[in-house]
This record gives structure tokens, C-alpha cells and sequence, in this order.
């Protein structure tokens, strides 16, 4: 495949993990046929690229294969999915976007199916049907799903970015690194648990604490009494990911490679024991809520990792039979297949005739989008409340899927730590 025998893509491709991988220190490549990136031209750079090198296949040559020579895209080798965009097509108005870029958007979408990737445009693939299994080799990209799939299921990747990702579908090899590694694997700082863990919104606060002290290292969770679901596991990760670089966490007694605090750290010594109680809990609030002062509230935004249908329930239930205050917004992002379900299951109409919208393939923090106007708005997300401030210049406040849902209806934010 390098020496250009299987096309000149194929080759660049392999050049490009060759080189990643000896800069890693990688002594080898191994096989994967589980790839999640993105290929897709959404994003203004991107588009003006396209429109000025000739489309699709330059900007999978030039960002994807970090090729200046535009080569014909093959079709992808590894089982392959694409994660979320910058736009919703079917709610292109509320977001501010042109029918040009939508018209983009559904050529793009176009080539990519052609290509053999899974359209599931989202942030949660194993949401909606990848779902790898212990010690099985992917090559993902997107900081809340690496770390589910690491911990929560136990398979195996490091954070990619665009270019090896897009090597790896098209090649179906990444290198042999990091946390493909039984060695890179174990903990390395316990921290034992002391305070009740209720709800999503308490999961998102210990993984911002948590991420904020080990970065990129791998916490090891004792004294957890009630095991968390999908939801609080999906939170926590995204959490610590935002505040930190953390890729893996082990939970004794609930993920699949800590069964006992021994296992979770192998030949390792904790080279920390943190203690989380309700002192800290307090402590991760004030610091997440900090930028936030005004107490109108223009936008609640659900949504972030994208909701699953049992989120989508539990916000139906807070919602039906109200109204989204006149001069507040509620958007809840979900998958695409996820959205689908709701409109099934009447969720989708509950929403609406609240006055809120049911979006999927973004959010706001990927297509830079808020409605217009929006100075304060309220999150349930931990990652959101992270980053909106920095990226949209607004303040956020977080708080609980009930205290946010409260906030859409009244305009107000009333939430609190209790």
C-alpha cells in the first residue's frame, strides 16, 4: 500500500500513518475496522476550499490525507462513520444558515455515503448502532465518545484527529500506540468517592473536578454505591475530557476493566488518592458556573453529547402541557436515527408545541449558532457550559435537565446546587 500499488490515495494514506506512527514511537501499525472522523465540507474554511480546488475529493486530499496533490477518494476499507457537522439541513433557518450551504451539505453527504462511510452525523455514535467491544482497535475521533468507548466499553482508541482518521478508513490500519496497549491502559490516580452521585448534573461536576486535576492521566473511581446508567457515564466522560485530556477512567466494580481496584491498576501504584465530598462538589459548581452573573435567560440547550431517547423522555416528561417563555428559546440536539424515534414516539410534536425545536447532526457549539440575541443561556452539560463562553462570547449557567427546562419556561434561572 506505500509503495503506491492499491492507487495513489492509499499510498499518501499510508505515508501519513507511517510518519504519525514513528513520531508516536509506534514499532508497528495494527488492524482496525471501526473508524470514526470526519470528511465533510461544513464549515466556511472548508467550503471555500471546495469551491476553489474543485471540490470533495481536494479537501479529503488536502485535510484528510495531507496530500497538496488532489487524488481520487477511494472507498473506505474500514467499517467507517462520520460525526457531527456544522449544520442541521432541517433547521437551517433557525440556525442562520444559507440554502447555498445546505445545498453543499447534501452534495457532500453524497459523496461520503458513496465512499462507504455511515452517515450518523453525531457525536454519539454508539448511540445509534457502533458500539465496539472490549479490546476491540478503532481510530475515533471526538473528545466524549474516545473516552466512552475506552472506558465504558472497553475498546480501544486514541484521539485521532481528521487526517489519521481518514488514513484509517480508507487503509484500515492505525498505529500501535497509547491505549491500543495493555501497559497505557491502567490507573493512575484513585479517587475514592464520598458524596452521593443523584443525578446527570453530579456526574458532570465530579468528571469536570476530576478532569481538571489528572489532565491527561486515568483516574481509577471507588466508593461509587449505585451504579451509573448510559446518561450519567455519557456526562461524566464529556465532563472530564472538557476540564482535562482525559481518555479512559476506570469505575470499580462497573467498568469492564476494573472489576477490582487491583485490575483497574495492574503492576501500578496510584501516584494520587484524591478524595471527592460534598466540599468539592461545591467547589466544581462555583468554578463551571463562574462566568455567569445575568439571570435572563435567551437559550436552553439540551443536547450536549447528544441526547439519547431516554433523555429525550425524561425532557418530554419536564416539558409537556408548557410553554418555552416568550422571550427564551429551547433547543434539545440529538441524533439523526434518535430524532427519528422521537418523532415516532410523539416527542418531537411535544417539543414543538412547547415552542422548542428537536435538532440533530450539530449543536451549538459545532455550528457556532445560538438564536439571535442570546446573551445568557442555561445548559444541563458541564462541556457546554465550558465552552460556549469562549466560543460564543455568552455566559452559561449550569444546572440540572429540570432546573434548565424550568429556565426555557419562565425566562428565568432559579437553579442551584443542593
Amino acid at each position: 500500500m506505500l509503495e503506491g500499488r492499491e492507487g495513489p490515495a492509499i499510498a499518501r494514506a499510508m505515508d501519513l500513518l507511517v510518519r504519525y506512527g514513528e513520531a508516536l514511537g509506534a514499532e508497528r501499525l495494527v488492524d482496525t475496522n471501526n473508524v470514526c472522523g470526519t470528511i465533510g465540507a461544513t464549515t466556511p474554511l472548508l467550503r471555500d476550499f471546495a469551491a476553489k480546488r474543485g471540490g470533495f475529493d481536494a479537501v479529503f486530499s488536502e485535510f484528510n490525507l495531507d496530500s497538496d496533490e488532489v487524488v481520487p477518494t477511494p472507498k473506505v476499507r474500514a467499517y467507517s462513520c462520520h460525526l457531527q457537522l456544522g449544520i442541521d439541513p432541517l433547521h437551517a433557518e433557525q440556525l442562520g444558515t444559507a440554502p447555498e450551504v445546505v445545498t453543499l451539505l447534501r452534495r457532500g453527504e453524497d459523496f461520503v455515503s458513496k465512499m462507504g462511510v455511515q452517515l450518523m452525523n453525531t457525536c454519539t455514535p454508539y448511540l445509534v448502532g457502533n458500539i465496539p467491544v472490549k479490546g476491540e482497535h478503532c481510530a475515533w475521533m471526538e473528545s466524549s465518545a474516545i473516552i466512552y468507548i475506552n472506558s465504558v466499553l472497553g475498546a480501544r482508541t486514541n484521539a485521532e484527529g481528521r487526517e489519521s482518521a481518514g488514513a484509517s478508513m480508507i487503509t484500515g490500519k492505525t498505529p500501535y500506540w497509547g491505549y491500543h496497549l495493555d501497559d497505557y491502559r491502567y490507573g493512575t490516580h484513585l479517587v475514592e468517592i464520598d458524596t452521593p452521585l443523584e443525578d446527570i448534573a453530579d456526574w458532570g461536576l465530579l468528571g469536570y473536578w476530576i478532569g481538571d486535576i489528572v489532565q491527561d492521566r486515568i483516574p481509577v473511581l471507588t466508593g461509587v454505591t449505585r451504579a451509573p446508567n448510559l446518561g450519567k457515564l455519557k456526562h461524566f466522560g464529556a465532563a472530564a475530557s472538557s476540564s482535562g485530556g482525559v481518555e479512559m477512567y476506570h469505575i470499580v466494580g462497573v467498568t469492564p476493566e476494573a472489576r477490582t481496584v487491583e485490575e483497574a491498576f495492574g503492576p501500578r501504584k496510584p501516584v494520587e488518592r484524591l478524595h471527592f465530598g460534598a466540599a468539592e462538589r461545591r467547589a466544581a459548581y462555583a468554578t463551571i458556573n463562574a462566568m455567569a452573573h445575568d439571570t435572563k435567560v435567551d437559550y436552553v440547550m439540551l443536547g450536549c453529547p447528544h441526547y439519547s431517547i431516554e433523555q429525550i423522555w425524561e425532557a418530554c416528561r419536564l416539558l409537556e402541557g408548557r410553554k418555552v417563555h416568550a422571550e427564551s428559546n429551547l433547543w434539545i440536539f440529538t441524533p439523526r436515527a434518535i430524532r427519528h424515534l422521537a418523532d415516532q414516539n410523539g416527542y418531537t410534536r411535544i417539543i414543538e408545541e412547547a415552542g422548542g425545536f428537536l435538532m440533530s447532526d450539530t449543536c451549538s457549539a459545532m455550528s457556532r449558532a445560538t438564536p439571535k440575541g442570546t446573551r445568557v443561556a442555561a445548559v444541563d452539560s458541564v462541556k457546554q457550559a465550558h465552552y460556549l463562553p469562549s466560543i460564543l462570547g455568552i455566559q452559561a449557567w449550569f444546572g440540572t435537565t429540570a432546573e434548565c427546562i424550568d429556565a426555557a419556561v419562565t425566562g428565568r434561572w432559579s437553579g442551584g446546587l443542593r
